[in-house]
């Protein structure tokens, strides 16, 4: 057998395991009730729609919806979404525009442009794992902002950035969730939105801004997207409809000034050709009958259900020293332990008891957060939520107890 690690390019040799879908692997168990996953509720897929329009696509675009189709996107979704975003009041064309498989797809061939090996790109404390592992994985130093009550710190990033210039670092972009922010469910408002881009266009700095649960807002006021408030072409924004429909159709897309697209559709070339071209023209014709946006009031309100739920759940079970963020939307809240107590630790306690989930710390790349865990609302029913809540409240008191702190 050849020695494979010798063998192994720079890339490969800092790929790791996401946390994640090491987790998912635990749904196998029927007993355990997991809040780790960012999964969609199974209820909120529109299967018999699906199934109907499928059908019709079959029948009557059978030979191309089987056949390559271009880098860019199927026209017809194409079309689909810039009429979505001119009703939203963007400014964007045909130019603007580019559908990948995923917003993972996405990450991973915007780093692979804009990402030298020891290059620094700037993200929140804490910031989504799938984006932390792609930058991880081309090389990046990651640099971390902390944040407060409003997201990533707009202060603190001018310090950073400042420092970083001084000591002549390569720094490329930042990386914001400013919607309902993966893992902690913060909503950055407007004035911090425009602060950042501020400081970007300082510092000649492009803006990553990932958008995967915007169209999940249960209340509180819309804020503007970076794309919007940019007038200077530095913001790239990524769109999935893993959230918003079906995970399972491996769709997204992103806006950026065309220069950015012309580079991303010759780096996707190399990477898959084309995204799946059936799945494209299902969701165009799903859009254009008017059901993306129907079904959207169905999952807002299944999600908020849940949300409200455990809200009112971790009131009731949970001791006191633990806080949790209480999102406007998307998917996720996070929750803080007090400082002397150790989220990795309580992980397997927490598995033994049959409740999981996700290791706050893998969510921040500066070692910390380690009294932190993120929870997702949006997969258990309102029955499995109570329970899970149950048990994971009782893992966290016991912990207490033994620190002599009940």
């Amino acid at each position: 057998m050849p020695d494979i690690n010798k063998k192994l390019s720079q890339s490969a040799k800092s790929m790791k395991k996401s946390a994640i879908r090491e987790i998912l692997k635990l749904l196998k168990d029927p007993e355990m009730i997991s809040f780790a996953g960012g999964l969609p509720s199974p209820e909120s897929f529109p299967v018999s729609e699906i199934k109907e329009i499928t059908s019709m696509i079959l029948e009557t675009q059978g030979a191309q919806a089987l056949q390559y189709g271009t880098t860019e996107g199927d026209a017809a979704l194409r079309e689909m979404l810039l009429k979505r975003h001119w009703e939203q009041g963007l400014t964007v064309g045909q130019e603007n525009l580019a559908i990948s498989t995923g917003s993972q797809q996405a990450l991973d061939i915007l780093s692979r442009i804009f990402i030298d090996r020891g290059d620094c790109v700037i993200c929140g404390l804490p910031s989504y794992l799938g984006g932390l592992s792609t930058f991880n994985v081309y090389g990046a130093q990651m640099e971390g902002i902390p944040f407060d009550e409003h997201g990533m710190r707009a202060d603190e990033l001018g310090k950073r950035l400042d420092k970083l210039h001084k000591e002549n670092k390569n720094v490329k972009f930042i990386y914001v969730i400013p919607d309902f922010q993966n893992p902690a469910g913060i909503t950055m408002p407007d004035s911090r939105r425009e602060e950042i881009l501020k400081i970007a266009s300082k510092y000649d700095l492009l803006v990553l801004e990932d958008s995967p649960y915007r169209d999940i807002r249960f209340e509180g006021k819309e804020q503007k997207l970076m794309y919007d408030i940019d007038k200077e072409g530095r913001v790239i924004t990524m769109f999935t409809f893993s959230k918003i429909l079906a995970p399972g159709f491996r769709i997204a897309w992103l806006l950026a000034n065309p220069e950015i697209i012309e580079k991303f559709l010759m780096a996707k070339q190399s990477a898959d050709l084309c995204s799946p071209v059936i799945v494209q023209k299902i969701i165009a014709e799903y859009i254009k009958r008017g059901l993306l946006d129907k079904n959207l009031v169905n999952t807002i309100s299944l999600y908020k259900s849940r949300r409200d739920h455990m809200l009112s759940c971790f009131e009731k079970y949970m001791p006191d020293g633990v806080k949790w963020t209480k999102p406007e939307g998307g998917l996720f809240l996070f929750l803080t332990l007090p400082e002397y107590m150790n989220a990795d630790d309580l992980f397997d306690k927490a598995v033994e008891k049959n409740v999981a989930f996700v290791k706050g710390s893998v969510f921040y790349c500066n070692d910390c957060g380690k009294n932190t865990m993120r929870i997702n609302f949006s997969y258990c029913n309102i029955e499995t939520i109570t329970k899970g809540v149950e048990r994971l409240a009782l893992v966290i008191k016991d912990s207490m107890k033994k620190d002599g702190h009940s």
